[in-house]
């Protein structure tokens, strides 16, 4: 049979279950027909949701791969699928009483890097408790995760786990979390790639954006003021449609030291920061993804030097990123390639700060909200929600970014003055402002949507490839 025909057997071999299964849907009703018998019948779930949730079971349980499940597969996935609910319902009772109370739930989000409040919890365990004990004993588990795909209420934690892998060009943000299963099984590094190859495509996708950023922080003041499109123009009219990508390369070329550097550096601090051996707290966590930020940024910090001057360059001027750091090296010596060194460390607390405190409120408010209904916020929140904390991040962390940027340009600047981190912040004060800080940032802003959507879908393009199931 096929999904459409999925309610008949369900409703044969489980009238019990007749609240949580729709009315008959015969393939003859309209498809608003359809849509109007199941919000009728499950209110708060979305049609979107409910044949994603099909689709989901399908897929574990068609093994024939024949776009149908015959009773024997259907079987087999109710056996498989009940062994794992049984699992995972042993690992998040803590204290083996038989049943989950408030408590543990918190406790299970917890472990694996996400603060969920006491009220959080509680609609979490109240949507699941069919007798108003406010604990959930095995059979209450068993009736409410059986016909739902997901596994365990660790599938909330999978799909909000904040993940950097929505690349907007920046590299202050904390490192990923992964379990011990992902780390055991080998997919860690598999995300790491993913993620690399997103970022590597995404910031390709919006280099344009990214040096008309750079150039205006750079060039544009109160005297000299640069409009996008005037900006365009002087850059294509200079070095062609192909100067729009300057210094993109060692940009895309840093992912992979800086990841690496970063993940490793993570693990350490974490196990630093871990009292007694023990779990990880939310701030320790934050601590170590701060340091191993800085430790990364350490590290690569020349390239990104050259990454500025690159993308500055006059035609010409440099043959490549090994020509720009030799004469980088020839004329100002090794101290040149730390210059803006201060401003870019300073920076990574407000923005990794301010990003998952945001990212956290969304995700709380969504939860709240919607979670007993589903898992899956859905790609539209997921991206909005990074895409809203990125960019609060940003607007924290961009004085200073581009402070960085112009210590960094200081020396290739014809007659620019060689000033510290607190005197160049003066003079722009003085010459234009407060909001000559934020020169550059429309551009900035408008490269976080394309940026993100691009890297999401490079992605799971790339998760399916690595055959990294979701």
């Amino acid at each position: 049979f096929k999904p459409c025909a999925f309610h008949y057997l369900m409703a044969f071999l489980t009238p019990e279950l007749d609240d949580i299964i729709p009315p008959r849907l015969n393939k003859q009703d309209s498809l608003s027909v359809q849509r109007q018998r199941v919000d009728a019948h499950l209110p708060g779930t979305s049609w979107t949701v409910y044949v994603s949730l099909l689709q989901k079971i399908f897929a574990s349980g068609d093994t024939d791969k024949d776009e149908g499940l015959d009773f024997e597969e259907f079987s087999k996935y109710l056996k498989e699928h009940e062994k794992k609910l049984r699992l995972t319902f042993k690992s998040l009772d803590k204290n083996q009483d038989g049943s989950i109370d408030a408590r543990e739930i918190q406790q299970s989000f917890k472990d694996l890097g996400l603060n969920l409040t006491d009220r959080d919890a509680e609609k979490i365990l109240h949507s699941i408790d069919a007798d108003g004990t406010m604990t959930v004993d095995w059979n209450e588990w068993r009736e409410h995760f059986l016909f739902n795909p997901a596994d365990d209420l660790q599938e909330i934690i999978r799909y909000w786990k904040h993940s950097t892998v929505l690349d907007i060009g920046d590299s202050l943000t904390i490192p990923d979390e992964f379990t011990e299963e992902e780390k055991t099984t080998g997919i860690w590094w598999k995300q790491l790639f993913a993620g690399g190859m997103a970022g590597a495509v995404s910031r390709t996708g919006t280099a344009p954006l990214d040096r008309m950023k750079v150039f205006m922080q750079v060039h544009s003041s109160k005297s000299n003021k640069i409009s996008l499109v005037d900006g365009f123009k002087q850059m294509i009219k200079e070095g062609g449609v192909a100067s729009l990508w300057r210094g993109n390369g060692v940009n895309v070329i840093k992912i992979a030291p800086e990841t690496a550097i970063k993940f490793m550096a993570y693990e350490q601090y974490k196990k630093l920061l871990a009292k007694d051996g023990g779990k990880i707290q939310s701030h320790e966590r934050f601590m170590a993804g701060s340091l191993a930020g800085a430790t990364a940024q350490t590290a690569i910090y020349p390239m990104e030097v050259m990454k500025t001057r690159l993308t500055l360059r006059k035609t010409g001027q440099y043959s490549g990123m090994f020509d720009c750091a030799k004469k980088i090296l020839k004329k100002e010596g090794v101290k040149a390639f730390y210059k803006g060194y201060v401003p870019n460390i300073l920076g990574i607390i407000p923005y990794a700060g301010i990003d998952l405190a945001v990212y956290e409120t969304l995700k709380n408010a969504w939860l709240s909200r919607y979670a007993k209904d589903t898992a899956n916020p859905g790609i539209l929140v997921l991206l909005g929600c990074g895409t809203i904390s990125s960019t609060c991040g940003q607007l924290a962390s961009y004085p200073l970014a581009l402070v960085r940027t112009r210590m960094q340009a200081q020396a290739s600047m014809e007659g620019s003055e060689q000033v510290s981190m607190s005197k160049l912040v003066k003079k722009i004060m003085q010459k234009e402002g407060f909001f000559g800080l934020y020169r550059g940032i429309l551009p900035n802003f408008m490269k976080v949507i394309p940026a993100v959507s691009i890297s999401y879908v490079v992605y799971e393009y790339m998760r399916s490839g690595l055959g990294i199931s979701k």
